[in-house]
């Protein structure tokens, strides 16, 4: 019995920790995931196009607000994006229905999921 003890011990040191410290995606108004894109600049987008297809900006409207850390950017086809920290926010054409995170590490690992 003690030997069991002692393996279990043992094996749960190596167990990660992740449930406890895993981050919650953020969401638009429809439970939809946010992501960020490492190609942009602070507030600045750079997802244009088919891009901008694939990744729909997270649009908002002049005079909106959203809380600490949300601001609106000026896109080039004169509409205003959602930023979080200055970093643009985007949607994820194939996640389809709320809580999906499907564009988390796409584009070679460029794509991230927003979270608290």
């Amino acid at each position: 019995m003690r030997l069991s003890i002692r393996l279990l011990s043992a094996l749960l040191a190596f167990v990660p920790v992740s449930y406890a410290s895993a981050q919650t995606p953020m969401t638009d108004d429809a439970k939809m995931t946010l992501y960020t894109f490492d190609k942009d600049t602070d507030g600045q987008s750079a997802c244009y196009d088919g891009c901008a297809r694939n990744w729909p900006p997270y649009l908002g409207k002049a005079g909106e607000t959203k809380g600490e850390g949300w601001t609106l950017i000026d896109r080039t086809d004169g509409t205003k994006q959602w930023a979080h920290k200055g970093k643009p926010v985007y949607l994820y054409f194939e996640d389809t229905k709320a809580g999906d995170v499907l564009g988390d590490g796409k584009g070679g690992g460029t794509w991230h999921t927003l979270t608290e």
